[in-house]
């Protein structure tokens, strides 16, 4: 058996194990593949996000000293109340 025809006939038979590499690594990286996984589906429609600002609010407080009875007499002491008013 010459040498020629035996060299075609195993360059034919490896031809797919060579080949076989190259079309994974298409596989993983070609654009036409279907998406990935891990890429979200694109919105239907945007949300749109309304905000309403309140009127500003801020404290009025009271205060005023009071006379309490306590074990060691009577004691001065402060009272305060407090209130949220819009302004």
């Amino acid at each position: 058996m010459e040498l020629k025809p035996l060299i075609a006939i195993l360059a034919f038979a490896a031809l797919p194990l060579l080949a076989m590499p190259a079309a994974l690594a298409q596989s993983m990286t070609s654009p036409i593949a279907g998406p990935s996984e891990t890429t979200p589906p694109p919105a239907r429609h945007a949300r749109r996000i309304v905000i309403n600002p309140r009127p500003l609010l801020y404290r009025r407080c009271t205060d005023w000293y009071e006379l309490q009875n306590r074990p060691s007499g009577q004691v001065l002491y402060p009272q305060m109340r407090c209130w949220w008013v819009r302004g």
